[in-house]
């Protein structure tokens, strides 16, 4: 158990490190290969955010625990909407902007619905995750319009800096030292989540939706304190509607992609129900705060409260 319970930190230190690293890397080379900088942020650095969540739901599934890939899917959003966005509320209060009412927010709602209907039958095969993927097709082109047509940025100066600073040398040696660190490091926290998991008596999906999901969402809790302690409130929310959308579009096809996954009930009737509870909350949150212009500390702790209700109940139907 003790030498479990170090896999999963070790894991998830290493996890987190290298895939900061990997995203610099990956986009350094392609700004070096003539990539625009509008298309590095829209591919590697946005999808980046989720490599975490992509190498563990692979290894996850090629070690045969697909549902740990799922729950860490479904545990990753339920844990930004309702942790990150709840104490970085608390923080500081978040400016609400009407690009995120009218086009950010919805989307992530329409994405929620299609991934939960895509397990419907309490399956995840293929067939879903080409669905999905298809899903992730047309977000891109969603984002690359709105960019192209004078958006916001997708990535802040400070990283863009640092991105345009990587000479072609370092870029590729962060590739391929954070490409080998995040896989020995999923591999590490895969192994200590399952056999945490068989020692409790527990399923991977909780495991998943708990351990697993808490610590690949660690990256945007702590992005999302710095920024909005900082005053870059758009960058705090923006960093958990376009991770919660990759985690669904990028990150759960994977499983599917490599294996037929049987879908435990409880994700389904569930985990599912309150991410989607989650995100039409937050949906309605922002329409009713639109007088006051933010979201505050009211709508922080009412999340945050949220989230502690979630994990009691998981732990009180793991013990009965």
């Amino acid at each position: 158990m003790l030498t479990a319970s170090l896999a999963v930190l070790a894991g998830l230190i290493i996890l987190v490190w290298s895939a900061d690293k990997f995203v610099i890397g990956a986009a350094a080379t392609a700004r070096h290969l003539g990539m625009s900088p509008l298309l590095v942020g829209l591919t590697i650095v946005s999808i980046g955010t989720s490599a975490p969540e992509l190498f563990v739901s692979a290894v996850a599934t090629l070690d045969g625990v697909g549902n740990l890939a799922i729950g860490n899917a479904v545990g990753s959003n339920i844990t930004n909407i309702a942790l990150v966005l709840g104490v970085t509320a608390l923080v500081s209060p978040i400016p609400l902007k009407k690009k995120l009412l009218r086009k950010e927010l919805p989307l992530l709602l329409l994405v929620s619905v299609l991934a939960t209907l895509t397990i419907s039958d309490m399956t995840l095969s293929w067939i879903d995750s080409i669905i999905l993927l298809a899903g992730l097709c047309v977000a891109l082109f969603l984002m690359f319009q709105e960019s192209s047509d004078g958006g916001e940025a997708l990535i802040d100066e400070e990283e863009s800096a640092e991105i345009e600073n990587t000479s072609t040398r370092t870029a590729i040696m962060w590739l391929v030292v954070g490409l080998v660190a995040l896989m020995i490091s999923s591999k590490m926290l895969v192994w200590g989540a399952s056999t945490i998991a068989t020692a409790f008596g527990v399923s991977e999906l909780i495991i998943g939706l708990t351990i697993v999901a808490i610590g690949t969402s660690l990256p945007e809790l702590a992005a999302s304190i710095a920024s909005a302690t900082k005053g870059h409130h758009d960058i705090a929310i923006g960093n958990v509607i376009g991770s919660n959308i990759f985690n669904l579009l990028a990150v759960m096809p994977v499983p599917g992609l490599l294996s037929t996954i049987d879908v435990e009930p409880m994700a389904l009737y569930r985990d599912f129900p309150v991410m989607l509870a989650l995100t039409f909350l937050l949906l309605v949150m922002f329409l009713l705060n639109r007088k006051s212009g933010n979201l505050g500390r009211l709508s922080g702790g009412l999340l945050l409260g949220s989230y502690v209700t979630y994990l009691g109940t998981l732990y009180f139907m793991a013990n009965t």
